[in-house]
């Protein structure tokens, strides 16, 4: 149940607005002030791009313990389903990325993928009839998925970008979801996108023109409730940013909607007129954690560290199992802190023994002192055993599901499966990372062919490849009658891939002349071969395969 319902009047959404300031920071927004449209937009990414990671993504469930249960009970508050999960258990859930991850190609070293700000539990049927979908209004009369709270199907007209189908939440989370888009497309307007349903290649307005349409209205509909306000003042309190459209929700106006052009001035934000020094991130009572590590290992985290007016900030870690953290830095200059983009103070984890450490680092900058508690546990080293890669499921024009196997017994914190791409004779890998034991790969229509093998991922170690399995489309006969096989040229030696043992491997230089015969191929098999280019065949792939060695 919400805190203000979904028809509550625009009186009450300005009451509410204007309520909301008192949260944030006393002069947190003055760079906002005077500024309009795309510069506005800018000095908002400013503001709030740069921010302290959580530890890692597979400890997500224990950050959502502080900012998605319900307040009354250990219950899950899941926007995605009313099934009744509870904390600490995270079973029949998922971390999602409500803005696809996909849409930034779905690199883990874009701090987008932990960001909490749009990272939310997710029921997992929801979740994956989701997929990465844009949001949209769905055509109820052909919807593929109904569970009532979220909804999947084609999209009603002029909505969708291209996508064959749209996610629906429900109109109590409407406004969430609104507000979460507007923030992932300003924190990371910098970014390149793969799938523009939604989106322009742009830093202003970034937000397609149909998006904007439906986002507005969404957003106005559905007022900033007290979830939204206790849920950012978490997520501040464990990354040190916040949510812009949640704490001054008429800041969407200036940018998509009916003041576009004019200057913001946020009549309830108190610009701070002191020029005393100030710190500004890690905010108080901020810890910064270093999740589970195993034993002989070690972990860097960034502190993000943001002031005014400071000349220098002596740092100090102190107390409890001080000697396994490491400050880079025992003094970071004022005007590095002072800067726009703050400074990243690196830290250092390095455990001597197996156990739960903490300590602090102090943070003084002479006209006061702020501590960050550091905590990490160590933990002995993983044995994991290989996955079982099977075959593909829901195979279509541009997706199927991939899906394997793994040992019941084993604690894995995720998957990693290996995709490989092949276009033309040439090869793509890309590394995929997945909760469960299966995955909807995206874009399949860009290849000819496709392979994939799964790692389960525990404390950074990674499990034996599985087996590997190859995917080709599905309704085309007489077209690829050659079993798949990739070669690979590198430095001083080719590597085959290949689905299934192949024989006669016949090597030819490019005057046609047949340099080298190998009985059996397998796949991973090098063959050591001097600097030139070749040409490949062998019984069952008799299409040449052309290869550079280096």
């Amino acid at each position: 149940m919400r805190f203000i319902s979904s028809c509550a009047t625009a009186l009450l959404a300005l009451v509410c607005s204007t309520a909301i300031y008192a949260d944030a920071p006393a002069g947190y927004y003055s760079s906002l002030n005077g500024k309009s449209d795309a510069e506005l937009k800018t000095a908002i990414y400013s503001l709030v791009h740069n921010f302290t990671l959580i530890s890692s993504y597979s400890a997500l469930p224990s950050y959502f313990e502080k900012t998605d249960v319900y307040p009354e009970s250990n219950r899950w508050w899941d926007m995605y389903s009313d099934i009744p999960l509870y904390a600490p258990s995270f079973r029949g859930l998922n971390r999602e990325h409500s803005f696809p991850k996909s849409w930034w190609g779905g690199s883990t070293s874009v701090s987008a993928y932990v960001d909490l700000n749009h990272l939310y539990p997710s029921e997992m049927k929801a979740n994956s009839a989701k997929s990465n979908y844009p949001l949209g209004e769905v055509d109820m009369a052909n919807a593929s998925f109904d569970n009532g709270v979220c909804y999947v199907g084609p999209g009603r007209r002029g909505q969708g970008g291209g996508a064959s189908k749209v996610f629906e939440p429900n109109d109590e989370y409407k406004g969430d979801f609104a507000r979460t888009y507007f923030y992932m497309v300003t924190c990371y307007q910098n970014l390149s996108w793969k799938y523009t349903y939604m989106l322009e290649q742009n830093t202003y307005p970034t937000l397609s023109p149909w998006a904007v349409t439906l986002l507005m209205k969404w957003h106005r509909a559905d007022p900033v409730s007290q979830k939204e306000i206790d849920r950012n003042e978490a997520v501040y309190g464990i990354q040190g940013n916040r949510n812009p459209f949640i704490d001054m929700p008429e800041l969407a106006e200036y940018l998509w909607g009916t003041k576009k052009g004019e200057n913001f001035k946020p009549g309830g934000v108190v610009v701070d007129p002191v020029s005393d020094p100030e710190l500004i991130a890690p905010t108080k009572n901020m810890e910064l954690q270093f999740g589970q590590v195993a034993v002989g290992n070690e972990y860097t985290k960034q502190l993000y560290v943001k002031t005014k007016n400071v000349k220098s900030i002596d740092v100090t870690i102190y107390s409890g199992n001080s000697a396994m953290f490491v400050s880079a830095l025992n003094k970071i200059d004022g005007s590095k802190s002072n800067s726009e983009d703050g400074f990243w103070l690196p830290v250092k984890y390095k455990p001597g023994d197996v156990g739960v450490h903490e300590s602090k680092v102090l943070l003084d900058w002479g006209e006061g002192s702020r501590a960050v508690v550091l905590r990490g546990e160590c933990l002995p080293v993983p044995v994991l055993t290989a996955c079982t890669a099977l075959d593909p499921t829901d195979i279509e024009a541009d997706r199927y599901t991939a899906n394997w196997t793994a040992p019941a017994d084993e604690v894995i914190d995720y998957y990693m499966v290996t995709r490989t791409r092949y276009v033309g004779g040439n090869t793509y890998e890309e590394k995929l990372p997945a909760e469960d034991t299966s995955l909807e790969i995206t874009g399949f229509d860009e290849s000819d062919s496709e392979a994939y093998y799964v790692e389960s991922v525990r404390l950074n170690t990674y499990s034996p490849k599985s087996n590997v399995v190859f995917v080709n489309h599905s309704g085309i006969s007489g077209v690829e009658t050659d079993e798949p096989l990739v070669v690979r040229g590198y430095e001083g030696f080719m590597r085959f891939d290949c689905a299934v043992p192949q024989t006669n491997c016949r090597i030819f230089d490019m005057s046609g002349r047949e340099i080298r015969v190998v009985d059996t191929i397998e796949f991973n098999l090098d063959v050591e071969m001097p600097q030139g280019i070749y040409i490949v065949t062998t019984d069952q792939h008799s299409t040449p395969v052309k290869v550079i060695v280096r």
